[in-house]
């Protein structure tokens, strides 16, 4: 039979860090709102959760680099929103943000999933930062969970390659 990995949603005893953009505050704490409920629901305590503020998307991926290089996490879940303007901002923005949190990931071996909403406008961003369309926050949260889990359960890298 083949081997199987994969994450349950057991948060006891997982050490997790929320790195959250001021900018578009009202959306990013909702999505703290929501992150910090799931964390909660699934039995992590208040004390093994750190919640870092950045000025905007942009400095996400530094902050998340620096928390998950420390050792000191098992996961780290990154909220905010960006929300599409008249100029090219938006698409610059949205992807550095998006592709600084992939590398910090990558580079420190530590599980962080992307809670950034990229949206058209400020009601898109209310729909899933609590609305219509659920919480996003609460969902990163939920990934980091299992993600940390998971990878508590895979094999460990060698590291004399």
């Amino acid at each position: 039979m083949s081997r199987a990995y994969e994450g349950s949603l057991e948060g006891r005893r997982l050490r997790i860090a929320i790195v959250v953009a001021r900018f578009n505050l009202k959306i990013s704490t909702l999505l703290l709102d929501g992150a910090l409920d799931c964390l909660m629901r699934h039995g992590i305590e208040e004390h093994d959760i750190t919640v870092a503020w950045v000025p905007g998307a942009f400095e996400i991926p530094m902050a998340a680099k620096r928390i998950a290089s420390s050792g000191e996490v098992d996961a780290l879940v990154c909220l905010g929103a960006v929300i599409r303007g008249e100029t090219a901002h938006f698409e610059l923005i949205a992807n550095e943000s998006a592709r600084g949190v992939a590398a910090a990931a990558l580079e420190t071996g530590v599980p962080i999933t992307f809670g950034v909403l990229t949206t058209e406008d400020s009601a898109q961003a209310s729909e899933r930062a609590g609305g219509k369309h659920g919480n996003k926050g609460f969902e990163a949260a939920q990934a980091a969970i299992e993600m940390a889990n998971l990878y508590a359960s895979l094999p460990k890298p060698q590291t004399n390659l």
